[in-house]
Protein backbone atom coordinates (compact mmCIF):
# COMPACT_ATOMS: atom_id res chain seq x y z
CA UNK A 1 0.00 0.00 0.00
CA UNK A 2 0.91 3.53 -1.06
CA UNK A 3 2.61 6.03 1.90
CA UNK A 4 -0.45 8.08 0.74
CA UNK A 5 -3.22 5.50 1.37
CA UNK A 6 -1.38 4.80 4.96
CA UNK A 7 -2.11 8.08 5.45
CA UNK A 8 -5.50 8.13 4.80
CA UNK A 9 -6.35 4.95 6.83
CA UNK A 10 -4.61 5.95 9.76
CA UNK A 11 -6.44 9.50 9.16
CA UNK A 12 -9.60 7.41 9.30
CA UNK A 13 -9.16 6.24 12.45
CA UNK A 14 -7.96 9.17 14.24
CA UNK A 15 -11.77 10.51 12.70
CA UNK A 16 -13.78 7.74 14.15
CA UNK A 17 -12.20 7.64 17.72
CA UNK A 18 -12.84 11.64 17.80
CA UNK A 19 -16.82 11.14 17.00
CA UNK A 20 -18.70 13.17 19.17
CA UNK A 21 -21.02 10.72 21.17
CA UNK A 22 -23.97 12.74 20.34
CA UNK A 23 -23.39 11.36 17.05
CA UNK A 24 -24.64 7.80 18.06
CA UNK A 25 -27.84 8.72 19.26
CA UNK A 26 -29.17 9.31 15.63
CA UNK A 27 -31.69 6.45 14.87
CA UNK A 28 -33.17 5.06 12.09
CA UNK A 29 -36.70 6.25 13.26
CA UNK A 30 -35.21 10.01 13.49
CA UNK A 31 -34.71 10.62 10.07
CA UNK A 32 -37.18 13.56 8.25
CA UNK A 33 -38.56 13.21 4.61
CA UNK A 34 -37.48 16.05 2.68
CA UNK A 35 -34.37 17.31 0.42
CA UNK A 36 -30.89 18.14 1.44
CA UNK A 37 -31.48 22.00 0.99
CA UNK A 38 -30.60 22.40 5.08
CA UNK A 39 -27.08 21.04 4.12
CA UNK A 40 -26.59 24.12 1.83
CA UNK A 41 -23.65 26.49 3.40
CA UNK A 42 -22.35 23.68 6.00
CA UNK A 43 -19.00 21.82 5.48
CA UNK A 44 -19.69 18.48 7.41
CA UNK A 45 -22.18 16.19 7.92
CA UNK A 46 -23.13 13.03 10.00
CA UNK A 47 -23.66 9.83 7.77
CA UNK A 48 -25.73 7.37 9.71
CA UNK A 49 -25.47 4.08 8.04
CA UNK A 50 -26.99 0.07 9.47
CA UNK A 51 -25.21 -2.27 10.15
CA UNK A 52 -27.30 -5.99 9.87
CA UNK A 53 -28.85 -5.89 13.13
CA UNK A 54 -30.12 -2.59 12.53
CA UNK A 55 -27.50 -0.49 14.83
CA UNK A 56 -26.68 2.76 13.52
CA UNK A 57 -22.87 3.87 12.88
CA UNK A 58 -22.65 7.69 12.58
CA UNK A 59 -19.59 8.66 10.08
CA UNK A 60 -18.45 12.49 10.34
CA UNK A 61 -17.91 13.21 6.45
CA UNK A 62 -17.12 15.94 3.68
CA UNK A 63 -20.14 16.19 1.27
CA UNK A 64 -20.81 17.75 -2.19
CA UNK A 65 -24.50 18.49 -2.77
CA UNK A 66 -25.25 18.65 -6.59
CA UNK A 67 -27.54 21.19 -8.40
CA UNK A 68 -29.97 17.84 -8.15
CA UNK A 69 -29.95 17.59 -4.69
CA UNK A 70 -27.82 14.73 -4.39
CA UNK A 71 -24.91 14.45 -1.90
CA UNK A 72 -21.73 13.19 -3.07
CA UNK A 73 -19.12 11.36 -0.66
CA UNK A 74 -15.74 9.74 -1.17
CA UNK A 75 -14.61 7.09 1.58
CA UNK A 76 -11.77 4.16 1.33
CA UNK A 77 -13.75 1.12 -1.05
CA UNK A 78 -13.27 -1.42 1.94
CA UNK A 79 -14.62 0.82 4.73
CA UNK A 80 -17.50 -0.18 6.55
CA UNK A 81 -19.59 2.77 5.33
CA UNK A 82 -19.81 0.86 1.97
CA UNK A 83 -20.09 -2.40 3.22
CA UNK A 84 -22.94 -1.30 5.14
CA UNK A 85 -24.85 0.73 2.44
CA UNK A 86 -23.68 -2.71 -0.29
CA UNK A 87 -26.24 -4.84 2.51
CA UNK A 88 -28.69 -2.01 3.74
CA UNK A 89 -28.93 1.27 1.03
CA UNK A 90 -31.22 2.80 3.63
CA UNK A 91 -29.30 6.00 5.62
CA UNK A 92 -29.74 8.97 7.35
CA UNK A 93 -27.68 12.33 6.73
CA UNK A 94 -27.44 15.77 8.88
CA UNK A 95 -25.43 18.53 9.19
CA UNK A 96 -22.92 18.34 12.06
CA UNK A 97 -19.49 19.59 13.57
CA UNK A 98 -16.21 18.00 11.82
CA UNK A 99 -16.71 15.48 14.70
CA UNK A 100 -20.05 14.50 13.82
CA UNK A 101 -22.27 16.47 16.23
CA UNK A 102 -25.69 17.29 14.35
CA UNK A 103 -26.49 20.20 13.60
CA UNK A 104 -29.39 19.67 12.09
CA UNK A 105 -32.23 17.59 10.94
CA UNK A 106 -31.78 14.38 9.93
CA UNK A 107 -32.95 13.40 6.49
CA UNK A 108 -33.70 10.23 5.22
CA UNK A 109 -31.43 9.17 2.21
CA UNK A 110 -30.71 5.69 -0.03
CA UNK A 111 -26.91 5.64 -0.96
CA UNK A 112 -25.73 3.87 -3.64
CA UNK A 113 -21.93 3.32 -4.54
CA UNK A 114 -20.84 5.26 -7.32
CA UNK A 115 -19.95 3.11 -10.72
CA UNK A 116 -16.62 4.18 -11.70
CA UNK A 117 -17.98 6.31 -15.21
CA UNK A 118 -19.53 8.55 -12.55
CA UNK A 119 -16.64 9.24 -10.73
CA UNK A 120 -15.42 12.87 -12.64
CA UNK A 121 -19.46 14.05 -11.25
CA UNK A 122 -18.84 13.20 -8.17
CA UNK A 123 -15.38 14.17 -7.79
CA UNK A 124 -16.06 17.49 -9.75
CA UNK A 125 -19.28 17.79 -7.06
CA UNK A 126 -17.00 17.56 -3.94
CA UNK A 127 -14.33 19.76 -5.76
CA UNK A 128 -16.93 22.62 -6.21
CA UNK A 129 -17.61 22.56 -2.13
CA UNK A 130 -14.61 22.43 -0.83
CA UNK A 131 -11.73 23.97 -3.82
CA UNK A 132 -7.76 23.83 -3.05
CA UNK A 133 -8.28 22.83 0.62
CA UNK A 134 -9.17 19.18 -0.79
CA UNK A 135 -6.83 19.19 -3.11
CA UNK A 136 -4.38 19.90 -0.59
CA UNK A 137 -6.06 17.13 1.78
CA UNK A 138 -6.80 14.72 -0.85
CA UNK A 139 -3.22 14.93 -1.71
CA UNK A 140 -1.91 14.42 1.06
CA UNK A 141 -4.34 11.64 2.68
CA UNK A 142 -6.41 10.83 0.01
CA UNK A 143 -4.86 7.51 -0.80
CA UNK A 144 -6.00 7.76 -4.80
CA UNK A 145 -8.46 6.17 -7.32
CA UNK A 146 -6.90 2.61 -6.33
CA UNK A 147 -8.48 2.37 -2.38
CA UNK A 148 -11.41 5.39 -2.82
CA UNK A 149 -14.52 4.88 -4.12
CA UNK A 150 -17.92 7.69 -3.89
CA UNK A 151 -21.10 7.06 -2.41
CA UNK A 152 -24.28 8.67 -3.66
CA UNK A 153 -27.23 9.92 -1.57
CA UNK A 154 -31.15 11.04 -2.73
CA UNK A 155 -33.36 12.20 -0.23
CA UNK A 156 -36.32 9.68 0.54
CA UNK A 157 -39.04 11.12 -1.17
CA UNK A 158 -41.98 12.18 1.01
CA UNK A 159 -45.28 10.16 1.00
Amino acid sequence: MSISGRLSRLSNRLYDRMRDRRAFQLRREDGDRGSFDGLRGHKYAVLVTFRRNGEAVPSPVWFGLDAQGRVYVRTMHDSGKVKRVRNDPQALLAPSTVRGRPTGAAIEATARIVPSADWPHAEATLQAAYGIGRKLYEGAFGGGAEIGTYLELTPTASP
